[in-house]
Formats: structure tokens, C-alpha cells, sequence
């Protein structure tokens, strides 16, 4: 069914060509909206047409403010909008409208992908990336690039603390590219400081998704190694034994509530039945999705974002403290 959409600020709306349908009369047209669903109906030579079905609208509507009627040979549907200030890219909650909004409420800031498969978080970091149009980040191939050895070698030879100190590094430059690590890491340092200004250089502002390391030698895998991932927005992708939706996200809530693995500190969790690669594009989508949600449900959160990496990511979060505050002070918190 051919149609027109635009978006209007306070509301949406969407034109459906039925001149070809032979209907004059809106006795023979069928609406049904909820709040976030949208299905029109048509009858045509004796036979009930269904002309769309949005089974999830891009955003909430006020749907007992619905108004339809026929214009000439168009069907228009008007549709008030329950977030007015977000606009609409189409009319339903697709990877292309997804991709195109979603950009919107991310303001800039960058977002990180952790779990514990690091195959996993790089492929979906790609794929948002791609489709976002920000830079895909992989903390193993900064990691291997600077220190010309790959990660299972450095796990030999020096352990998962090592490689856990390591990543930090390297999510501490890519917050503010302003290093500082301990003085075994200086030599990592100074060639990531020399990467990552080349990988930007060409960028006035650098958005970035990040995929980082899985397992015990990720830092997102340690409660004290989250300084630098509070700059973004944190995605956990966790693979999950549920059986259905409701399971998964009563699953969720529960990890999330318990705080007993460092990936509840995640902004939002993405619960995984399994994995293949095929369905990577699903679980990107679930991700912007649910970063959609956050993002509308606390309008100040990534305002929230930028002023604490602005103040240099000193692990205050989400209880920002006030310019000029030394972490290692000992001195009561007052808060912004």
C-alpha cells in the first residue's frame, strides 16, 4: 500500500493511496490504534483489505486523540505523539528508523558494548556502528596493535590483571584521550595516545561504540574498572537460559537488582537465547531499542553523561561531585 509520512512535531501522519480501491465511504474503513500499534482495515468489492499493520509504532501515541478520514483518494490517519520533541524518522520501530533516531537522544554520547564473549560484543558493536553512522571501536585490536601480540599470548604470559589494566588504559583515552596509567603501562600509553590521535584526527567530535573484552580479562568484567565506561552509554549483552520474553526480563531484573556480576552496572541489558552471527543484526536492534527507551525515559541522563566525562571521569558517578573535587579526598560528598 502506497503512502506518504510526515511528521509534524506534535503529531504524525500518515496517508494511504486507496483510489484504486473503489472506497467513497468511511463506514467501510476499519481503525484500530492502541498505543503503540496501528492497524487499518478497508473493505473493497465485498472483501476486507488490511491496508497496514504497525505492530510497534516508532514511539508512543495518545491514541483516544486518533483522527482518520478520506481525502479524495488518500486515507489519512493523524496520530498525536505522546513524546512531542522526538522526532519520528517513519512510522514504525525498524533498523532503518531505529538507526536514523536513535541518534537524536544519544547526543553524541558514545556508547560501549560488554558480556562475556568478546566475539559477541564486537560483532554488535559493528553492526550499531555501521548503522548509526559512529565509529566501531574494538578495544582487542587497539590492544594487539599497540603491544603487536594478541590478547591470548599477553593472557599467557602476564595474566587477566594485566589485560584488565590494560583495557582501562585504553577506555580512559578513548573518554578524553588524556592518559594516565601506571608506570609499566607507559610504554601502551604513549603508542595508543599515537593511535587513537590518527584514528581521529579527521573527526571534530569523536562518536564512538565501543566493543570490549569478554571474560575475566575484561575490565567491564570488574566492579573497580568502570570509571571509564560510565562516559557512554553501557549495553550488557547476556546470553540468557530463558524460555521466553518474560522469563528473560524477569532474568534481567534480578542480575541487575542482585549487583552480584560488575555487568549489572550496565545502563540497559540485552538478554541473548544463544548466539549466531545471523541474528546480529536482531541483537543490535534490541540494543537500540532499548537505548531508545532510557534515553526518553530519563531525558537528562545523557546530559548527565557529557558533564561527567567533561569533569574527567573520576569515578563519581552517578553522584557527580562539583568541579575541583579530588577523588582521593577524603572530604563528605555534596553532589551537583
Amino acid at each position: 500500500m502506497l503512502g506518504k509520512f510526515t511528521d509534524g512535531g506534535g503529531e504524525v501522519e500518515l496517508r494511504l493511496d486507496i483510489g484504486k480501491l473503489g472506497i467513497e465511504n468511511s463506514r467501510d474503513v476499519f481503525v484500530d490504534v492502541d498505543d503503540t500499534s496501528l492497524l487499518v482495515r478497508a473493505k473493497s468489492d465485498g472483501t476486507l483489505r488490511t491496508l497496514i499493520n504497525v505492530k510497534q509504532l516508532f514511539d508512543r501515541i495518545k491514541s483516544s486523540e486518533t483522527i482518520w478520514f478520506i481525502d479524495e483518494d488518500q486515507l489519512v490517519v493523524n496520530l498525536k505523539k505522546v513524546e512531542q520533541e522526538l522526532k519520528w524518522p517513519d512510522i514504525d520501530e525498524s533498523w532503518e528508523s531505529l538507526t536514523s533516531g536513535i541518534t537524536q537522544l544519544l547526543t553524541g554520547i558514545s556508547v560501549h558494548i560488554v558480556g562475556d564473549s568478546t566475539d559477541i560484543n564486537e560483532a554488535v558493536a559493528k553492526e550499531i556502528a555501521e548503522g548509526i553512522g559512529y565509529l566501531p571501536v574494538c578495544t582487542s585490536e587497539l590492544l594487539e596493535s599497540a603491544t603487536e601480540k594478541s590478547i591470548d599470548k599477553w593472557l599467557a604470559s602476564e595474566g587477566v590483571d594485566s589485560v584488565a589494566e590494560a583495557e582501562c588504559v585504553v577506555l580512559e583515552s578513548l573518554s578524553r584521550l588524556l592518559l594516565w596509567a601506571t608506570p609499566s603501562l607507559l610504554p601502551l600509553v604513549d603508542v595508543l595516545l599515537s593511535m587513537l590521535k590518527r584514528l581521529f584526527l579527521p573527526r571534530s567530535h569523536v562518536r564512538t561504540v565501543v566493543a570490549t573484552l569478554g571474560g575475566k580479562q575484561g575490565a567491564a568484567s570488574r566492579f573497580d574498572k568502570w570509571q571509564y565506561l560510565h562516559a557512554g552509554f553501557t549495553v550488557w549483552l547476556s546470553v540468557s537460559d530463558a524460555s521466553d520474553e518474560a522469563s528473560a526480563k524477569e532474568e534481567a531484573r534480578r542480575s541487575v537488582s542482585s549487583g552480584n556480576v560488575a555487568y549489572a552496572k550496565a545502563d540497559v541489558v540485552v538478554k541473548l537465547g544463544g548466539w549466531d552471527p545471523e541474528y546480529t543484526r536482531a541483537v543490535a536492534q534490541g540494543c537500540l531499542v532499548a537505548l531508545k527507551q532510557l534515553t526518553l525515559a530519563d531525558k537528562k541522563l545523557a546530559g548527565k553523561k557529557s558533564l561527567y566525562m567533561r569533569l574527567g571521569c573520576r569515578g563519581d558517578w552517578p553522584n557527580i561531585e562539583p568541579p575541583g573535587w579530588d577523588p582521593d579526598s577524603d572530604a563528605p560528598p555534596t553532589n551537583i
